[in-house]
């Protein structure tokens, strides 16, 4: 089961995917592919978490919610440049697992995914260029504001930001906990997903100010006024608005 934000939108218990029933669709966003190889390349070493990780999250998912569609709102891979081969090795395994779950992969392309196009037709996979349309839902990646052209969404979905809470812990330590963010843009309701990656712990953002933040679409919103829905321990839970956190001396 999972934290409802409305009757159609559940956020999945303890994980950074969001479910959409009208679509029957799993969202995701900010896998970062590659991650451990680049670094690698810069002379740090660390170990290939990512990739168990994002599949071990998704095997649970299906489990729960057997949807027809898996939607990444962009960042697949982590490189800016061309896909390398620890990236397309570890896409090939997300597009394997769709193909034996019988579930449909599609990709909104993000700031670091270059290339990406080119597996489109060879996997039989849907790639958007920064943002799609689908239903009552616009998905969009998030380093750019969507163009809100035509049909209005009932939703907007987007990731880039890889939002996070800052906890307070003890004087100098700060734990920070994946959340998304619900709120609204121009009257249209708006959701950050959290990043997947397990290494892209995010953005405090009650630590931080507005000038601060990634996404343009945030420095266009009150942002005080989003809830921060946590994911922490096994658990969905919501803190509250931002502005209240603020308040509580998170700041």
């Amino acid at each position: 089961m999972g934290m409802k934000l409305n009757n159609d939108v559940e956020l999945l218990e303890g994980l950074p995917i969001a479910y959409i029933r009208s679509l029957d669709a799993l969202v995701l966003s900010d896998l970062h592919l590659g991650y451990e190889s680049h670094m690698a390349k810069r002379g740090v070493f660390i170990p290939k978490a990512n990739l168990k990780k994002i599949l071990g999250e998704l095997e649970t998912t299906l489990r729960i919610r057997k949807a027809k569609q898996i939607i990444v709102v962009g960042d697949i891979k982590n490189d800016f440049s061309t896909v390398g081969d620890d990236e397309f090795n570890e896409l090939y395994e997300i597009i394997q697992l769709c193909k034996r779950k019988k579930v449909e992969l599609v990709l909104i392309k993000g700031n670091h995914d270059n290339f990406i196009d080119r597996y489109k037709e060879p996997f039989k996979i849907k790639v958007f260029s920064n943002e799609a349309l689908v239903g009552d839902y616009l998905f969009f990646h998030g380093d750019k504001v969507p163009k809100l052209s035509g049909k209005k969404p009932k939703m907007l979905i987007s990731g880039h930001e890889h939002p996070s809470i800052g906890i307070v812990k003890t004087i100098g330590r700060t734990e920070k906990l994946r959340c998304f963010l619900s709120g609204s843009y121009k009257g249209i309701d708006l959701l950050i997903l959290p990043a997947i990656s397990y290494f892209a712990v995010g953005t405090d953002i009650n630590l931080r100010s507005k000038a601060d933040l990634m996404s343009p679409i945030l420095r266009n919103v009150d942002v005080d006024q989003m809830h921060a829905i946590a994911l922490g321990y096994g658990s969905t839970l919501d803190f509250g608005s931002i502005g209240n956190l603020r308040k509580l001396g998170y700041m």
